[in-house]
């Protein structure tokens, strides 16, 4: 059952992906629903799908945020809002939205491999669905081993008292995926440090100013503000951010 349901979830997400890609060049289909008992089966098989299929929604945000790029890239820009210290600006749907496109760029060539491997396969009935869910884990599974330190990796194969894999495509994804967060949560985190420093500096070097010419009742915020966000555009910070985020998955 947890197979079906990982499988059902990267495949809702690799759907988004070719459905975004394709708008453009074909019109979207008429789509009918129609709800009711099914005549061959169990009566109770059409709720249990429904229920199966909610479940499948519900976890299918979870894996784009655990098993993608996701996660570093809204961390890090979350910690170029905060160095900045302008509250809400940019607003949290624009981060979010912007993370989200930035994924699924860098995603591309992941997605593209696992519609040709496993999802076009699966859709044809050339695969089955235990073996489409192997065919689809490949690809994730070689992305998120490129950015996983071994250390996060050693930490939960000691925990479930496993075996040493022959390679990391033997290793599952319940062992994978937390020591992949974890990995990028620290990559995250380190990524935020090196933005924190230059606005860390100004901040210093304002309220040393204002202390020394007596200014204590004048906020320091108040004054590197602008100072803060001045030096973010004239270096053209949000290029070289998002420049930095994706050069860190090309290593």
């Amino acid at each position: 059952m947890r197979k079906k349901i990982i499988l059902a979830c990267l495949l809702l997400v690799l759907f988004s992906f070719i459905s975004v890609t394709a708008a453009s060049a074909e019109p979207i289909p008429n789509i009918d629903i129609q709800v009711g008992n099914s005549d061959k089966g169990q009566p109770g098989a059409t709720s249990l799908s429904i229920i199966l299929l909610i479940t499948v929604i519900s976890v299918a945000p979870a894996l784009l945020v655990l098993m993608t790029s996701f996660t570093r890239i809204v961390i890090v820009l979350g910690f170029v809002r905060t160095s900045l210290g302008t509250q809400q600006m940019p607003p949290n749907q624009v981060l979010v939205g912007l993370a989200l496109f930035l994924t699924l760029f860098i995603m591309a060539p992941t997605f593209s491999a696992m519609n040709e491997t496993a999802l076009q396969p699966y859709l044809k009935g050339d695969l089955t669905q235990s073996q489409a869910l192997d065919k689809a884990a490949v690809p994730i599974k070689t992305f998120m081993f490129s950015h996983t330190r071994e250390k996060d990796l050693l930490l939960f194969m000691k925990y479930t008292k496993m075996e040493k894999p022959k390679d990391y495509q033997d290793i599952p994804l319940t062992v994978m995926v937390p020591a992949y967060a974890i990995s990028e949560l620290k990559t995250a985190f380190q990524m935020g440090f090196m933005i924190f420093i230059p606005f860390l500096v100004i901040d210093i070097v304002v309220a040393s100013t204002l202390m020394a010419m007596g200014m204590m009742m004048l906020p320091p915020v108040m004054i590197s503000l602008p100072f803060k966000i001045l030096l973010f555009v004239l270096v053209d910070g949000w290029y070289l951010v998002v420049k930095s985020l994706l050069l860190s998955f090309n290593t």
